[in-house]
């Protein structure tokens, strides 16, 4: 169980460890485009690979927008 976004989200994953890359891949956000806040801190796209989750941890994921004129 993760909330993500203030939503409380069960997350069945056949990996072990389940880590922030894998979450990425399992809710279908491009990476490029997505800023992850861990807990309350924001986690560089290099280290997603090496953060372990657990159940009751804080995601926030925030999609980056481009645009203007």
């Amino acid at each position: 169980k993760l909330t993500i976004n203030g939503d409380l989200q069960i997350i069945n994953s056949q990996k072990e460890p389940l880590t922030l890359d894998l979450i990425v891949k399992e809710l279908g956000h491009n990476p490029k485009l997505i800023v992850i806040e861990f807990n309350g801190l924001i986690i560089e796209r290099k280290k997603w690979a090496h953060q372990v989750i657990k159940n009751g941890d804080n995601l926030e994921i925030v999609t980056i927008v481009g645009g203007g004129s």
